[in-house]
C-alpha cells in the first residue's frame, strides 16, 4: 500500500460515475433541452490542417445550421506552421490565434493553455472541447458530451469514452493499443489517489463539456496534465455525481511514437500527484529520458498553470 494514504484507499469500491451512450440522445432532444442556453464548441489545435476541415464541417453542417444546438465553433490555433488556420477558417470557423488572447501572457505553452484562452473568448453557458486530430469524426462526438450537461441538471463535466485503435506508422489500424498513457498511467494513478475516479474508462479523454461558471472557477493545467486536472478539481469541489460518462463506441486519431509519450506520461503523473495531498514528493519539472546510447539527458516538461479565468480576469 502507498505510504500516507488513508489505510482503507486502494480497497474503497468506485462510486458510480453516471453513465450514459450517445445514442439517447437525439439531436432534436437536445435542442429542447438546451432551451435558450448558448453553447460554444472550442478547438485547441497546432498543425492539424489534415483533420481540422471535417471537424469544423460537420460541426457546423450539422449542430450549428441544420440544427440549432451549437452556438459557435472557434478554433484556437497554437502557432501552428501548416495550413491549419486557413483550413478552419474557410470551414466557416472562427480562427483566434492563441498568443492574442491575453498577450501579456506570451504564447500558449500547451494544450491547456490554449483551451483556458478558447474558454476566454467564447461565450457560451455550456463549453465543450474537442481534438482537432480525429481520423473518423462523426458529431456524436459534440452531442454525447452535451448531453449530460443539457439533460442533468447537476452534471458539471460530462467526458466520453470509447475504444481506442492504434494507428500504425505504416497507416494500418489494430483493434486495441490507443491510449497508452491512459492505461498504463492515469488509471493506475487515480486507483491509487482518487479511487472514486476510477470508474471513468477515459479519464484522458480529450472530448468532454463542462458548464461554463464551473469551468471558469478552476484552475487549468497548462500542458497535458489539463484533462486529469479539470477531473480531479471538479470531484474535489462537486463530487463525483457532478461527472458524467458517455460511450463514443470508437476514437481513431493520430497517435504518437511511444518516445514522445514520456512527457505527456510526466504531465499527467506531475498534475495528479500535485492534487494527491502526498507530502514530500519531489515533483519537479523535467524528467530524465535514457536513449540508446545510455546517456541520460533531462527533458523539460509544462506544468504550470492557468489560474481561474474568473481570478484573472478579477486581477488584470
Amino acid at each position: 500500500m502507498a505510504p500516507n494514504l488513508p489505510p482503507d484507499t486502494l480497497s474503497r469500491v468506485p462510486q458510480t460515475v453516471p453513465t450514459f451512450h450517445h445514442a439517447r440522445f437525439g439531436i432534436a432532444d437536445l435542442v429542447r433541452m438546451k432551451g435558450d442556453r448558448l453553447v460554444s464548441v472550442i478547438l485547441p489545435a497546432r498543425n492539424e490542417a489534415t483533420t481540422i476541415g471535417p471537424i469544423v464541417c460537420g460541426i457546423l453542417d450539422e449542430l450549428v445550421t441544420d440544427a440549432g444546438l451549437v452556438d459557435e465553433v472557434v478554433v484556437i490555433d497554437s502557432a501552428s506552421t501548416d495550413a491549419t488556420a486557413a483550413v478552419a477558417s474557410d470551414g466557416g470557423a472562427e480562427v483566434v490565434a492563441a498568443e492574442e488572447v491575453f498577450p501579456e501572457l506570451g504564447p500558449a505553452r500547451g494544450k491547456g493553455d490554449a483551451m483556458w484562452r478558447g474558454l476566454a473568448v467564447t461565450k457560451g453557458e455550456v463549453v465543450a472541447w474537442i481534438d482537432a486530430d480525429l481520423l473518423d469524426f462523426d458529431t456524436r462526438m459534440v452531442t454525447g458530451v452535451l448531453g449530460p450537461i443539457l439533460a442533468e441538471p447537476d452534471v458539471v463535466l460530462a467526458k466520453g469514452f470509447y475504444e481506442r485503435p492504434l494507428v500504425k506508422g505504416d497507416g494500418t489500424v489494430t483493434g486495441t493499443g490507443g491510449g497508452r498513457v491512459t492505461e498504463l498511467v492515469a488509471r493506475p494513478l487515480l486507483s491509487m489517489t482518487f479511487p472514486e475516479l476510477a470508474g471513468l474508462v477515459q479519464p484522458l479523454s480529450g472530448e468532454y463539456a463542462m458548464q461554463r461558471k464551473a469551468a471558469e472557477s478552476v484552475p487549468f493545467p497548462t500542458g497535458y496534465g489539463v484533462e486529469i486536472g479539470l477531473l480531479i478539481d471538479v470531484f474535489r469541489r462537486w463530487g463525483i455525481r457532478a461527472i458524467a460518462q458517455t460511450d463514443l463506441e470508437s476514437r481513431l486519431h493520430r497517435n504518437r511514437p511511444l518516445e514522445e509519450l514520456g512527457r505527456t506520461a510526466f504531465e499527467v503523473m506531475h498534475t495528479a500527484l500535485s492534487r494527491s495531498g502526498l507530502p514530500g514528493v519531489p515533483l519537479g519539472d523535467r524528467f530524465w529520458r535514457m536513449p540508446a546510447h545510455l546517456e541520460p539527458f533531462p527533458v523539460g516538461a509544462d506544468v504550470d498553470e492557468r489560474p481561474p479565468l474568473d481570478d484573472y480576469r478579477g486581477s488584470r
